[in-house]
């Protein structure tokens, strides 16, 4: 047999070692996801590099034909990928692959633009081109790092802005500007304020803004499109906004980390599959609406605010093989409104609370199908229908009467859970 080029075997060694840990869910880090099995299908289009065949991942976007891979570096791009419209064949979607690529929303701030109005106090009048209350209430900057978001997250608690005589050292505020802002717009205008340790340079701040409203968008009619081996860091609005009608779209081994509302949420007619993901430090880990259809599958959920899974109106929705960490406002709830009907199956689920109380709320009007479903530190209302098989909630075996053993714990702890989280789970 003839020997292998250094260059294949180092691919076909890496893809090797890669197949023997495809289930486990990588450990957090600025590397982004690992490599998805391929797609069954596959591509017989072109391969379009961004960097190489297109400038920009937009212009790649708008190359690409049905059959067509792109292909970024697993590298940080300070961008987002818009699908406005976009439509593969069947057996030819186009694909995008991220290769581990990070789409990071936020920009290092613009010093120039903010002026020292008294030691330590910055100001900018003008942060973004357009600001409304949706986007303020989704607002937060990266501080070394970190997400501050002054206790203020979307579809949940957000604290008063605080006065400029009150603000702390490593705070910051938006202050109203009356006189520009008119009732009968939606549009803000006002005056955002960062509070710096004394002595400390704005220049020396690591001070980031979340400058992009999401991370992987969709909106019109899409069809026909992979979108696999990604994360959506640190957008001012969700990590995945999915809109429109979508028919035939699967997402791959994708991540939401920091994003200022929710990981991923599907509106309208949306029709899609998610098999692989991972949602952190989201306002929600996931929220689905309208009369969208999703199903979604190896999902690990953890640290959210506001939601950890919320799915509402008139949508058809699945969950399978999950783990959630549960420290948000509501851990999951199902609702609808009286001439709507939203229905939800869960399938080898745990979710285990780990903030004080809260129960999985299944309103009126909402109907669930739980099959090995494990609630640990919390209950379940029902005011809606809910039907179980061999599930398990806060040690309660359901249906009455019959033994239950839940979820499969183990199996879901040592495939899905990260090795930051591990030892959480250790814990009783």
């Amino acid at each position: 047999m003839s020997s292998i080029p250094s260059p294949f075997c180092t691919v076909f060694l890496f893809l090797a070692a890669f197949l023997q840990t495809v289930k486990a869910v990588p450990d957090l880090g600025n590397a982004g996801t690992p490599i998805a099995k391929p797609n069954e299908i596959v591509p017989s289009g072109r391969d379009i590099h961004v960097g190489v065949d297109a400038k920009t991942i937009q212009e790649a976007i708008k190359m690409a034909q049905p059959g067509d891979t792109i292909h970024l570096e697993p590298i940080v791009y300070r961008d987002y990928a818009g699908f406005y419209g976009k439509k593969g064949e069947l057996g030819k979607p186009v694909i995008f692959d991220g290769h581990g690529a990070t789409l990071e929303g936020s920009d290092p701030i613009d010093l120039e633009k903010w002026r020292e109005v008294e030691p330590g106090l910055f100001a900018n009048d003008a942060l973004l081109p357009r600001l409304d209350e949706a986007i303020l209430s989704r607002w937060f900057f990266v501080w070394n790092g970190e997400m501050n978001h002054m206790g203020r997250t979307s579809k949940g608690k957000k604290a008063p802005f605080k006065k400029l005589q009150d603000l702390q050292p490593g705070e910051w505020t938006f202050v109203v500007d009356t006189e520009r802002s008119q009732a009968s717009s939606k549009q803000l205008f006002g005056t955002f304020y960062l509070k710096l340790p004394p002595g400390e340079k704005l220049a020396a701040a690591n001070i980031s803004a979340p400058m992009r409203s999401a991370g992987v968008q969709l909106s019109g009619n899409n069809a026909h499109l992979t979108i696999r081996n990604i994360t959506a860091t640190h957008p001012y609005n969700d990590g995945f906004n999915i809109h429109g009608d979508c028919r035939d779209v699967v997402f791959e081994n994708i991540r939401a980390i920091e994003c200022g509302d929710d990981g991923i949420s599907a509106h309208e007619s949306a029709e899609y599959r998610v098999e692989g993901l991972v949602s952190i430090g989201n306002s929600t880990g996931i929220t689905d609406t309208v009369a969208a259809q999703t199903s979604y599958k190896n999902v690990f959920i953890a640290d959210c605010h506001a939601y950890d899974l919320f799915f509402l109106n008139n949508g058809r929705y699945k969950l399978e093989n999950a783990v959630v960490w549960s420290t948000s406002q509501h851990p999951l709830t199902i609702d609808a409104a009286a001439n709507e009907h939203v229905e939800l199956d869960l399938e080898n689920v745990l979710i285990r609370r780990a903030d004080k109380t809260e129960p999985a709320l299944v309103q009126k009007n909402a109907t669930l199908r739980a099959a090995r479903l494990t609630l640990e530190n919390m209950e379940m209302t029902v005011r809606g229908v809910a039907s179980f098989e061999n599930c398990l909630v806060n040690g309660k075996m359901l249906p009455e009467g019959v033994v239950a053993t839940g979820a499969d714990k183990a199996s879901l702890i040592r495939q899905l859970v990260p090795s930051a989280y591990q030892a959480k789970f250790r814990q009783p």
